[in-house]
């Protein structure tokens, strides 16, 4: 019998394989339809180890194999790759590198798959095909990264012009490309991965909470609206924070806020053991701030919460009101407003929380009953938007064999 051959994505990351984000979510999905040569941003010598995650210091290009069907490349660039004068090898030496990784393995990639746009694509021989995804509006975010948003609005349109396929996470950056393009761009969302409904050992961290338990799982960081914070825990509910937090956001408002009774931050917890903390909670929340980085963006958290079998909260993001929509269209069966809400204001959103979750001391479901409806609600609305799911439209869109 004649063996299949199995195609190769080369995966240009915009994030570490070791950051548990977009690209290591939908790259591990992708298993199911290719092989994957996965590539870290540079690093270089003066890269801070907490950035590194541990990778090594080296001036070389580091290969390992991850798995039967996950090869990764560290390539390596100048210090201060992002410096004027320096950047402009930073890309160079990275395409350098991948050629080299190919070489050195013999792999014919079908595809190239970029989710920056930091130069990366272009010809890659014949045949292969050169596919941009958008995972954030980087020129609306260049403040908030410390980046130039010029530098980044050329290399945008350089991205979306070279690529063979363009697709992007959120309705209003595939709407911004397809503008930018002159031809309409594919919108795939971020997912999320099911979470079955089976009991779970509440955290030690969450045991002495009083319920209902709010929580907010993510980076903590300028693009959350630390008044919403503020202003559910002087509600009196008690609020869970999961996540690391940017030093630089409100220092001593958050101190101050996380010193409260009632408010517990626990910091990063690894990606296998959220699905438990957010299952200790009653509802869980996306309060970004109404920036256009975070307009253009799909927050993970929002299909997380559901995943997990919890409603959920959003300020009126564009990719809440998608799933809104979506949720409303799809699952006639479901009030949809049991399961999700969008709020504009601080006392949309307290209240928002309160319809879902209860009052403070007298939440809506007691722990250790069975399942209620809204759960299972939640889940199988989540299920619909799994990274699976999400795979297999990218897989389409590329024309990888299904």
């Amino acid at each position: 019998m004649m063996s299949v051959r199995v195609p190769y994505l080369v995966w240009m990351a915009n994030q570490l394989w070791e950051d548990p984000g977009f690209d290591r979510r939908m790259a591990r999905e992708m298993e199911r339809h290719a092989r994957i040569l996965w590539v870290d941003p540079p690093v270089s010598l003066a890269t801070p180890a907490h950035r590194r995650f541990g990778t090594v210091r080296t001036v070389r290009p580091v290969l390992t194999v991850v798995s039967d069907a996950v090869t990764r490349l560290t390539p390596t660039a100048l210090p201060g790759m992002h410096r004027v004068g320096v950047r402009a090898t930073t890309a160079p030496l990275a395409r350098a590198q991948v050629r080299w990784a190919l070489r050195h393995t013999g792999i014919e990639p079908f595809a190239v798959v970029a989710t920056n746009i930091e130069g990366v694509l272009g010809p890659w021989g014949s045949g292969v095909v050169s596919a941009l995804h958008g995972t954030d509006d980087f020129v609306a975010g260049a403040e908030l990264m410390r980046l130039s948003a010029r530098r980044l609005r050329v290399q945008e349109r350089k991205a979306v012009a070279r690529a063979d396929v363009v697709t992007a996470l959120s309705p209003l950056l595939a709407q911004r490309w397809s503008a930018l393009r002159g031809a309409p761009v594919s919108l795939i969302p971020n997912g999320c991965t099911p979470v079955p409904a089976t009991a779970t050992t509440v955290p030690l961290a969450v045991r002495d909470l009083a319920r209902p338990i709010v929580v907010l799982i993510g980076r903590l960081s300028a693009r959350i609206d630390m008044d919403l914070l503020e202003a559910i825990a002087d509600a009196g509910f008690s609020l869970l924070l999961i996540g690391p937090h940017d030093r630089r956001w409100e220092p001593a408002r958050f101190a101050a806020l996380v010193a409260r009774q009632g408010v517990r931050h626990v910091g990063w917890v690894p990606e296998t053991e959220a699905p438990a903390y957010i299952a200790a909670a009653d509802v869980g929340i996306t309060p970004y701030r109404d920036i256009p980085f975070n307009r253009a963006s799909f927050p993970l958290k929002t299909l997380d919460y559901l995943s997990a079998g919890r409603p959920a909260v959003s300020t009126r993001l564009p990719a809440a009101q998608w799933l809104l929509d979506d949720l409303a269209a799809s699952k006639p069966g479901i009030p949809p407003g049991q399961i999700l809400r969008v709020a504009d204001d601080r006392a949309g959103f307290v209240g928002a929380v309160r319809q879902l979750a209860g009052e403070p001391g007298r939440p809506r479901h007691l722990r250790g009953d069975s399942e209620p409806a809204p759960a299972a609600w939640c889940r199988t609305f989540a299920a619909r938007h799994s990274w699976s799911c999400r795979a297999d439209a990218l897989a389409a869109a590329i024309g990888l064999p299904l």
